[in-house]
């Protein structure tokens, strides 16, 4: 029973995550607006890790953000270590003080989410191109500011309810 149970542990662990509510961080400073954050120009790089943590991919992003009302729409212009170039636009909506919803080209359905403090969190699935077929992921994006100028994002790709990887990035806003 005990080996059992020492088998089954980090497998029940894996599956139910250690999930984590963005309101935990609603006493966090700086405080995150993202559409404060992405007026104007940004840059990102970043990487992307299969589950055991090999490096699959590099990338640097430009971003131009432009709100209207209650609509940012972000720009994104990426550039992967192999040379393949890929552009993104989001057309993200406030709903409310601390929710959002968004729609790019390759998002399946609408995007969700919630920020509080320094943090917001994002929920949407994505098409990804993979060993040459097109896989339906699901992503866990996790924002957190550090300053006025610079942003972390960590986020899980996840197929069936399993983690299949990691993309992880560091912003930094240029002089508006």
């Amino acid at each position: 029973m005990k080996r059992l149970l020492t088998l089954c542990l980090p497998l029940m662990m894996q599956l139910t995550g250690c999930s984590s509510d963005v309101a935990d961080y609603r006493q966090q400073q700086p405080v995150l607006d993202i559409f404060h954050y992405f007026q104007g120009e940004t840059e990102a790089w970043g990487m992307v890790q299969d589950r055991s943590g090999k490096q699959l991919r590099r990338f640097h992003v430009e971003i131009n953000g432009d709100v209207v009302g209650e609509t940012l729409t972000l720009n994104e212009r990426f550039v992967y270590d192999d040379g393949e170039k890929q552009q993104r636009v989001w057309h993200i909506r406030r709903l409310s003080a601390d929710r959002y919803e968004g729609t790019a080209g390759d998002i399946d359905g609408v995007a969700t989410g919630k920020s509080a403090g320094n943090a917001f969190n994002w929920h949407y699935s994505m098409n990804v191109k993979a060993s040459g077929r097109t896989w339906l992921l699901h992503f866990d994006d996790w924002m957190y500011l550090q300053d006025g100028k610079h942003l972390f994002n960590k986020t899980e790709m996840k197929k069936f309810g399993l983690t299949v990887g990691t993309v992880t990035l560091f912003f930094s806003r240029k002089a508006q």
